[in-house]
C-alpha cells in the first residue's frame, strides 16, 4: 500500500435548495481560492449530480482537516442557507479519526476506519 494511502478525507454531501443551484455553484471558486493556500491539503474539489453537491476533500492529517474547517468556515456557514447537509463522511486511519471525533461531533458524521494500516515503521 502507497503511504498516501494513510491521508484523512472528508466527504459531504449537500441537497441544494430549488432555484439555489446556480448561485450554490458560483461559490466554488470562493471555496477553492481559500482551500489551495492550506499546506496539509491534498485534493480539493467539486462534484455535481443534479441538485446534489460533493466535495472531494482530502488531508494529510487530522489537523489539517480541522485547519481547513476553520480557514472555510465563513463560507460554509452561507453555503448553508441555500443548501442542507445531508450525508458527512470521515474516512481516515483509526487514530486520525480519534482526534476528529469530539471536534466534529456537532456534525454527526458516519465514521470510515482504514482497513489494513499502513503501520508508520514501515
Amino acid at each position: 500500500m502507497k503511504p498516501l494511502s494513510n491521508f484523512v478525507s472528508l466527504h459531504p454531501y449537500f441537497k441544494v435548495h430549488p432555484g439555489k443551484l446556480e448561485i450554490f455553484t458560483t461559490a466554488f471558486p470562493g471555496f477553492i481560492s481559500r482551500t489551495t493556500s492550506e499546506e496539509k491539503n491534498l485534493f480539493y474539489e467539486f462534484t455535481v449530480n443534479g441538485d446534489e453537491v460533493f466535495c472531494r476533500e482530502a488531508y494529510t492529517d487530522a489537523e489539517g482537516l480541522l485547519t481547513h474547517l476553520d480557514n472555510i468556515g465563513p463560507l460554509l456557514t452561507e453555503a448553508l442557507k441555500m443548501a442542507d447537509l445531508i450525508r458527512f463522511e470521515v474516512h481516515g486511519p483509526a487514530a486520525e479519526l480519534d482526534r476528529l471525533r469530539k471536534p466534529l461531533a456537532h456534525l454527526k458524521p458516519d465514521w470510515f476506519v482504514l482497513e489494513g494500516e499502513r503501520k508508520s515503521d514501515e
